[in-house]
């Protein structure tokens, strides 16, 4: 669940939600969405998350490990 690989890569970077909203460049109401309401990022969100924390697409939606 994109939730779970979320609040991971969070915890091992150890960085709260609103510093990813600051450096990604992404919303904090929009990654709170992520975290609670099961929501899904849109292309450009998951751009910048596989970007900033130096992962795949693929590793975010959970399409391989």
């Amino acid at each position: 669940m994109f939730k779970n690989v979320l609040e991971e890569l969070l915890s091992e970077k150890g960085i709260s939600q609103r510093k990813l909203s600051i450096e990604a460049d992404i919303p904090a109401t929009t990654i709170s969405g992520w975290l609670t309401a099961g929501k899904l990022p849109d292309y450009n969100s998951i751009k910048k998350l596989a970007e900033y924390f130096d992962v795949t697409a693929d590793y975010l939606l959970e399409l391989k490990d």
